[in-house]
Parts: structure tokens; sequence; C-alpha cells
């Protein structure tokens, strides 16, 4: 093991000051994960499928023992405009949130986006009902 690989194992916060140059296999769809092409040097998610895993406590650090499947749940609009994932830990539920990359798909990050709208949390056809109980006239159209 060379000097620089014993650093990135042993020295806490090595990745929080130091670019994340290595590609990976995506434990979850199997695609190959380059570091270019992220828009920045700290590549933490799969561009495909936006899966992670759980490998920091805080962003960089590599002290999480949990290893768990780390799965978007959704996006947010930071202040800045920026778009950032929220992801969700499969096997502590611990949640973390992360900048999007310049590569990552465009439609699964619109399909994560969309999934409250599409998914009514209560019955649709009550609409007309519910809007007549609170003293509107109920009428959807």
């Amino acid at each position: 093991m060379n000097r620089e690989n014993k650093r990135k194992t042993f020295e806490k916060g090595y990745y929080k000051t130091h670019a994340c140059e290595e590609s990976f296999v995506c434990k979850i769809c199997g695609r190959q994960v380059i570091p270019e092409g992220a828009g920045s040097k700290h590549r933490n998610h799969c561009p495909n499928c936006l899966t992670s895993l759980h490998v920091d406590i805080e962003p960089g650090d590599r002290a999480s023992d949990c290893g768990g499947y780390m799965e978007p749940v959704a996006v947010w609009v930071r202040k800045n405009g920026e778009w950032a994932i929220i992801h969700r830990c499969r096997q502590c539920g611990q949640m973390s949130s992360n900048r999007i990359a310049a590569d990552d798909n465009p439609m699964k990050l619109m399909s994560i986006a969309m999934k409250p709208l599409t998914s009514s949390p209560f019955p649709t056809e009550q609409i007309e009902e519910m809007t007549r109980m609170m003293g509107g006239e109920g009428s959807i159209s």
C-alpha cells in the first residue's frame, strides 16, 4: 500500500479536502461510475440510479460503519437554486442531502421530484366532498 492509499484509508476527513478520483461500479445498477463529468471533485452517488453508500457521518469523513445503500427519496432546491438529492439509508434510516452532479440522470431526478404530485395522500375521488366540507362549493370544474 503506497503512502497516498494509506492516507485515504486512515486519515480522518481525507475526502473533505482531497478530490475523490476513484471510479467504482454501482452496487445497485451495475454501471461503471467515473469521477469525470460530475462537475465536482467529490462524486458520492451513481449518476444513473442516484444511489449512494452510507460511508460518511459528516461529508467526506468516511466514519460511518453502516455501509447501507442510500436510496434517493426526494429532491429539494437550495437558496441559490441548486438542486440536491435527499438520500435515506435502507439499513439504518439516516437521511442526508447531496448536491446533484452535472451528469446525473435528468429523468430519474424529475421522476423523484414529481412523485408527491402523482401519489396523492388522499383518494382523489373525495376532493369535491372534502372541499364542500371545508366550506367551498365543491366543484372541480
